[in-house]
């Protein structure tokens, strides 16, 4: 069994036990969180849309940082430089129970 859930603007597909990065979600370490699930796969059965009566339950396991992504503004011929980084907030989540 595994869903299609949406996690942190982004849709991901998961089962028990999955270990995953979402954008960062608010909660401490240890605390439970419910995904709103978009796809529900059973084997043969699949449902979706307004048939959607399942939840999908996940543990926070802890924060991290996503890859530093490089942000160059040039301007040729004017000696305009500006240099700029950015690193996303995410939060690491263990998928414990679909119902």
């Amino acid at each position: 069994m595994y869903a299609i859930v949406k996690a942190g603007g982004r849709q991901e597909k998961v089962s028990v036990g999955d270990v995953l990065f979402v954008n960062k979600v608010e909660g401490g370490v240890g605390e439970t969180i419910e995904l709103q699930p978009v796809m529900l796969v059973d084997g043969d059965k699949v449902t979706t849309g307004s048939d959607l009566k399942g939840t999908v339950t996940a543990e926070i396991l802890g924060a991290g940082k996503g890859p530093k992504i490089r942000i160059i503004k040039y301007k040729s011929k004017s000696g305009y430089r500006k240099r700029m980084g950015h690193r996303q907030s995410l939060t690491q989540i263990k998928v414990t129970d679909i119902k």
